[in-house]
């Protein structure tokens, strides 16, 4: 029996989930943080990653303590500290500053499908990687990234295409990661075997 499942998400211990969604056959690895985040169909993180505020992809691929949609603080005031918005935790008669939690909280980072985020890498909020995008390990990702566009380095820059520029809009234009699970099952052969040119000349006909 596949140890994945359409209906539940596979989520392993000691992770904390906080109001987000997940779609089918998502995996969520040992000791993760997930906040206010969606998680598309196929997708998965790995061991201890961190993910706030973000809109992930179908076939997302998340390695162990990568950080998506990492935080800031309030850098203009005089304080940068956590009292100026969780201030209730250190003064009984002091309120959260819930206009700041209502900020963070819509800068979305938004990873595309089929993308790959290396092992210890950050994504910073309101950036966007495109379809296939892949982020080198430690990578400090701090500006959008251009579809199946491997970027490495901080700040993260580009190092090189994943595919040549008209195969991947080949390969967006084909949307594999919207097929059917039947689907997909019917391809895994080519999937495994065939290069991503030969494999769209056979399915994007």
């Amino acid at each position: 029996m596949p140890r994945l499942s359409a209906d539940t998400p596979f989520i392993h211990p000691e992770c904390e989930i906080t109001n987000s969604r997940f779609g089918a056959f998502v995996e969520i690895g040992k000791g993760s943080r997930v906040s206010h985040s969606v998680f598309g169909d196929y997708s998965y993180c790995d061991r201890y990653a961190d993910v706030a505020n973000a809109q992930i992809g179908k076939f997302a691929n998340i390695a162990a303590f990568s950080r998506i949609g990492a935080t800031d603080h309030p850098l203009g005031t005089a304080a940068c500290h956590h009292f100026l918005y969780r201030s209730h935790d250190y003064w009984e008669d002091a309120t959260n500053d819930e206009d700041f939690f209502a900020h963070r909280k819509s800068r979305i980072a938004r990873i595309g499908h089929d993308t790959w985020i290396g092992a210890g890498a950050m994504i910073k909020p309101e950036v966007t990687l495109g379809d296939g995008a892949v982020v080198a390990a430690g990578a400090v990702v701090t500006k959008d990234v251009d579809p199946y566009t491997i970027v490495a380095g901080a700040p993260a820059k580009p190092l090189r295409q994943r595919q040549p520029r008209e195969i991947a809009d080949r390969l967006i234009a084909l949307a594999w990661w919207d097929w059917s699970h039947d689907a997909l099952r019917v391809a895994l052969k080519d999937f495994r075997a065939l290069d991503a040119e030969t494999f769209l000349d056979r399915y994007d006909g």
